[in-house]
This record gives structure tokens, sequence and C-alpha cells, in this order.
């Protein structure tokens, strides 16, 4: 054992800011809190999750026959 000292090498890891998150579907990096949250991007969030159809496009006017009985009176 002798004088020489003793080989340990004590490595320290910089300080690195908050850990990085990063999109489950493509890998991204993600900074909004609420895509930090979830764990997907917005446009990741989008493919998943596509947003309800708006029932007011779904509704049209048809043109129909008049009902049996419903004709206007005639004068």
């Amino acid at each position: 054992m002798g004088d020489e000292p003793l080989a340990i090498a004590i490595v320290s890891a910089p300080e690195e800011g908050p850990r990085r998150v990063r999109c489950r579907l493509c890998g991204r990096p993600l900074t909004g809190a609420d895509s930090r949250r979830t764990g997907l991007g917005p446009t990741c969030d989008a493919k998943l999750h596509p947003p309800a159809p708006d029932i007011r496009t779904r509704r049209h006017e048809v043109d129909q026959d008049t009902l049996p009985g419903l004709d206007a009176p005639a004068e």
C-alpha cells in the first residue's frame, strides 16, 4: 500500500435545469406545462384526441314532401 493515493475519481455531474420531458408519441422535448403533465405535445395530442364534431355543422335543411293532410287549403 505504501504512499500511493487511493485511485478513486469522484465525478460530479453538472447541474442541469429541470428534467427534460419528451413526447410519448414523437419524442420531441415538451415545454408547456399542460404538455409536460399529459406527456404529449399539442400536435400529437390532437392526433390521438380529435375534437368532437360541432353539432351546428351537422344540422342542415332537408327538402321534403309535405305530409298528407297538411296541404294549403284551396281558396
